[in-house]
C-alpha cells in the first residue's frame, strides 16, 4: 500500500517500506502539527512542497507555493504570528534569498521550522548533487551573529523524528529552527522498518490570551534566558512587529538600556539551555584510539566504518552529531575523551573541523573531506583508523 509517497511491502513475518526522507520530513511535520507550508520550487527540496501541496488541505491545514522564495518565508512568518505552525523547505539559494527574513524571524522570536535540503553549491552549483556545504551558512547568513538552532538527521527515520524535534524546538525557544538534509537523504529511496520512526514530543505554543483586557508585554528581556509567550494576531489588541531594536511592547528604540538586554535575550534564551537542545547518538568502544565524527548522509559510511573495523578486531568509537547549533561541546568532548584523534567527515571543505578544532584543542582532528558530488565510502574512513 501507499503512504504520503512510500511503498509498503509486507510478508508473512516482516513488514518494511520503501521510501526516501522527504517523505519522512513531511510526515515528521504533519506528526507535529504543522498546519502551514510555503515554499518555491527547487531542485532538490521540491518533493516536500508538493507532498505538503497535496497532503496539508486534506487535514485543514494551508499548503501554498509563494512567487519566489522571499515571499515564501515571508508567509510562513506572518501564519506563524497568527497561531500557525508553519514549515518552508528550501535548498541553498533559496536560502540566500531568505537570509533577511531569517533574521526577521530571530529579532521578532517567531517559532518556525525551516528545511534545508543540501545540494553542492556555490551559487546554482550542481542541483542534483548532494552535499553538506551549507552548515556554516545556516548559522552565520543572517545580520548579527545571533545562535540560531539547527537539527540533521543521518536517516531516513531520523528525519521524521527530528522534524517532529524542530517544531518542539521551535515553539520552545520562539525562534527558527533549521533541518539540514541533504540531497542523497532526502531524494535516495530505502527500504525502512516502520519501527524504527520514533515520535517525538511537540509541545503546545505558550500564547497571551487574545480576550485579555490588559495583556502582559508581548516581549520580555529580564531574566535573558527565559522565553515569554506570544501574542497573536486577531485579539482584542494590536500587535506590533519589526524587526528593529525595540522595547518590550516592540516599540522601535536605540537606548542602550534597552537594546543590549534584548540582543542579550536573543543570545541567552539558546546558549543558557544548550543541554536540553543538543542531540548526539555516541558507540564508544574501551580502549579505542580513534573517534568517528558524521552528520546527515556521512554517519552512515562512520557507523559502516565502525562495523567493518570491529570485525577485523580494531577498535574504533563514532559520534554522529545530530543538533549542529549550538554545538553539542559537552558531549562532544565527552566521547573523544579517551582518544588521541577524531576523524571528520562531511561533504564540503572542512566545515565542522574547525569547530572540532576549537572543541578540542587537545586533540589531532584529521579531515576527510569531499567536494566533488561523490560521497564518502567506508573504505575512506578505514583507511585513517588507528
Amino acid at each position: 500500500m501507499t503512504a504520503l509517497g512510500g511503498l509498503r511491502i509486507t510478508t508473512a513475518s516482516i513488514e518494511r517500506e520503501f521510501t526516501d526522507g522527504a517523505t519522512a520530513i513531511v510526515r515528521g511535520a504533519l506528526a507535529g502539527g504543522c498546519n502551514f507550508f510555503a515554499g518555491y520550487p527547487i531542485t532538490p527540496a521540491s518533493p516536500i512542497l508538493m507532498m505538503m501541496l497535496r497532503d496539508l488541505p486534506a487535514r485543514g491545514g494551508i499548503g501554498m507555493q509563494g512567487e519566489d522564495e522571499m515571499a515564501s518565508i515571508g508567509m510562513c512568518i506572518g501564519a506563524a504570528m497568527s497561531g500557525a505552525r508553519a514549515m518552508t523547505a528550501t535548498a541553498g539559494p533559496g536560502i540566500s534569498l531568505y537570509s533577511e527574513n531569517i533574521g526577521l524571524a530571530l529579532i521578532g522570536e517567531v517559532p518556525l521550522v525551516i528545511v534545508d535540503v543540501q545540494r553542492l553549491g556555490p551559487s546554482t552549483g550542481a542541483a542534483t548533487t548532494t552535499a553538506q556545504g551549507d552548515i556554516q551558512f545556516v548559522r552565520w547568513g543572517t545580520a548579527g551573529g545571533f545562535p540560531i538552532i539547527a537539527l540533521c538527521p543521518s536517516t531516513i527515520a531520523e528525519c521524521y523524528t527530528l522534524t517532529m524535534k524542530a517544531f518542539d524546538l521551535a515553539e520552545r525557544f520562539r525562534c527558527p529552527v533549521f533541518l539540514m538534509a541533504d540531497k542523497e537523504l532526502a531524494l535516495t529511496m530505502r527500504t525502512v522498518d516502520p519501527a524504527d520512526y520514533e515520535d517525538a514530543v511537540v509541545r503546545e505554543r505558550p500564547v497571551i490570551d487574545p480576550e485579555d483586557l490588559d495583556p502582559p508585554a508581548e516581549y520580555r528581556y529580564e531574566p535573558p534566558g527565559e522565553v515569554v509567550p506570544m501574542q497573536l494576531y486577531g485579539g482584542k489588541h494590536p500587535v506590533r512587529f519589526t524587526g528593529s531594536t525595540h522595547d518590550q511592547h516592540a516599540y522601535i528604540t536605540k537606548q542602550p538600556e534597552i537594546v543590549g538586554p534584548l540582543n542579550q535575550h536573543l543570545i541567552s534564551k539558546i546558549d543558557d539551555h544548550l543541554d536540553e537542545i543538543a542531540l548526539v547518538d555516541t558507540d564508544l568502544e574501551d580502549g579505542a584510539n580513534t573517534l568517528l565524527a558524521g552528520y546527515g548522509v556521512t554517519a552512515g559510511s562512520v557507523r559502516e566504518a565502525v562495523a567493518a573495523a570491529r570485525a577485523e578486531g580494531t577498535k574504533v568509537s563514532s559520534i554522529t552529531i545530530q543538533s549542529l547549533w549550538p554545538i553539542p561541546e559537552r558531549q562532544i568532548r565527552d566521547a573523544a575523551s579517551d582518544v588521541d584523534r577524531v576523524v571528520m567527515a562531511e561533504l564540503n571543505p572542512g566545515l565542522y573541523k574547525r569547530e572540532l578544532e576549537r572543541v578540542l584543542p587537545d586533540k589531532e582532528i584529521v579531515s576527510i573531506a569531499r567536494t566533488d558530488g561523490v560521497l564518502i565510502s567506508p573504505s575512506q574512513l578505514l583507511e585513517v583508523i588507528e
